[in-house]
């Protein structure tokens, strides 16, 4: 947009140069051409005076040097024509054709004394005429040859300076052009950086007040919308949180409750319906659980995402850490629980050197948590491998495994909140720990990854810059 505006304004202050500097050259050319027009008249007809005295007298002396000193003082010639002959002086001949046309007109009693528009490049000179003589009779012709050279020099120079200033004057509007750019779109880029910063955290910082007065209003009314905005999701995910943890409170006395009414019931329908009662509240409970933890993670990424460019660490992270002392006992706290579900896990060899990301522990520890118990849950029966992997430019953790998998249109699901394949739906589950993952991954400056596995399978990876770009210990030594 600044090229579009800039380039805009760039071509209007050229085309005022050019107007301008055309308009000043064509004053000069006239004002150049009317002056000597107006000199080389008077000194014909100067001439055409002393050639009337001398065509009367009859004596022609005095006309030949008046005329030979006027061109050795001008270097222009002149040719006067009498009734007893025809004088020259700066070797001015009949033989040109422009000359014989000025004699000619003259004869006719017509005065030719205009000059064409000087230019400031060309050769060759012009010719004014006039004749002499009484009212009734016409007794000569006078023709004046004019040296246009010292105009045109005169022009040229005239030419050079209403070119620098032309130049300067051009210089001056492109820097007044770059600088109400400037100052027009500088609110636009603040405004488009804070829709953006308000798009990816929830929240935008307060505008400053400048540019023209429609951009500053529009900052102020920005400014105000993304508090209200940032304060709406403030309040809702403190709304989700606040009711998720109340909500503990009595669905623990009712779990309480269900505890000594069993203790009181007799008869085996009667068990199984409170065993019905108790699968629903645990159910509540997990969800309860899972939305407080979603919460969290997005109460993460919302606060950590604005401290820099997707793909960079975010702000407030600890030094960069080993990820695979993480990976190694959240299998092994995994393993019973594979075990029982008739799976295996897989812990594959660390890299060798060792690799850092700059990750909270505790939070590496959840997703990879997360991502086993998935497998675990939905892939029974699977072989679930465990592994840090090492690109040029990325740490990978990824947990992967040979069961049934997800389709495209799933995996891209995967991470909705509630979301569960329609194959899972007899599972027990409720739908965010993908989510989690997710927000979690983003908030440590990583991303959520998910792959179909070869043969079949899902491989879900988290992957993370290397932290020798920002700071792992020993990364300078």
């Amino acid at each position: 947009m600044k090229l579009r505006v800039l380039g805009i304004l760039s071509v209007l202050s050229v085309l005022i140069v050019i107007f301008a500097s055309t308009a000043l050259l064509t004053s000069a050319s006239r004002e150049l051409t009317q002056e000597l027009q107006i000199n080389r008249a008077a000194a014909l007809n100067r001439l055409a005076q002393v050639a009337f005295d001398a065509a009367t007298d009859g004596e022609s002396i005095q006309l030949q040097a008046e005329m030979d000193r006027y061109s050795e003082l001008y270097g222009e010639g002149v040719l006067i024509r009498l009734q007893q002959g025809t004088l020259r002086s700066g070797g001015l001949s009949e033989e040109r054709a422009e000359v014989r046309d000025a004699v000619a007109r003259a004869k006719l009693n017509l005065s030719d004394t205009t000059l064409s528009p000087i230019q400031p490049f060309g050769t060759g000179s012009e010719v004014i005429s006039r004749s002499f003589g009484s009212a009734s009779q016409v007794l000569g012709e006078a023709v004046l040859e004019v040296n246009l050279d010292a105009a045109r020099q005169k022009l040229r120079e005239r030419w050079l300076l209403v070119g620098v200033a032309a130049a300067a004057l051009a210089a001056v509007l492109l820097l007044g052009a770059a600088r109400v750019t400037r100052w027009v779109l500088r609110p636009v880029h603040r405004l488009n950086s804070a829709v953006t910063e308000l798009e990816a955290t929830g929240r935008a910082g307060q505008l400053p007040e400048d540019g023209p007065p429609e951009l500053r209003e529009l900052s102020r009314s920005f400014t105000r919308m993304a508090r209200t905005v940032s304060d709406s999701i403030d309040s809702q995910r403190q709304l989700i949180a606040d009711t998720s943890h109340q909500l503990r409170n009595p669905v623990g006395a009712l779990r309480l409750r269900i505890d000594l009414l069993q203790l009181e019931l007799q008869t085996a329908r009667e068990h199984n319906a409170a065993a019905g009662v108790l699968a629903e509240l645990e159910r509540v409970e997990e969800i309860l659980d899972g939305v407080l933890k979603l919460a969290t993670a997005e109460h993460r990424a919302f606060e950590d995402s604005a401290g820099g460019l997707p793909g960079t660490p975010s702000r407030g992270l600890p030094d960069a850490i080993d990820p695979y002392p993480v990976l190694q006992e959240e299998t092994e706290r995994a393993g019973p629980a594979a075990r029982r579900g008739g799976s295996s896990i897989v812990l594959e060899d660390p890299p060798d050197p060792a690799v850092h990301i700059a990750c909270n522990a505790a939070e590496l520890a959840q997703m990879v948590g997360e991502l086993i118990n998935n497998a675990i849950k939905y892939a029974a029966g699977a072989r679930i491998s465990v592994a840090v992997r090492v690109r040029p430019d990325a740490v990978a953790v990824e947990v992967s495994d040979d069961g049934p998998g997800l389709s495209a249109a799933e995996r891209a699901a995967a991470t909705s909140r509630f979301w569960r394949s329609p194959q899972h739906r007899d599972i027990r589950g409720n739908g965010l720990g993908m989510t989690i993952v997710d927000k979690l991954a983003g908030a440590n400056g990583g991303r959520l990854l998910l792959a179909e596995a070869s043969p079949h399978g899902l491989i879900a990876r988290i992957e993370f810059p290397r932290a020798a770009a920002f700071h792992e210990p020993g990364a300078l030594a």
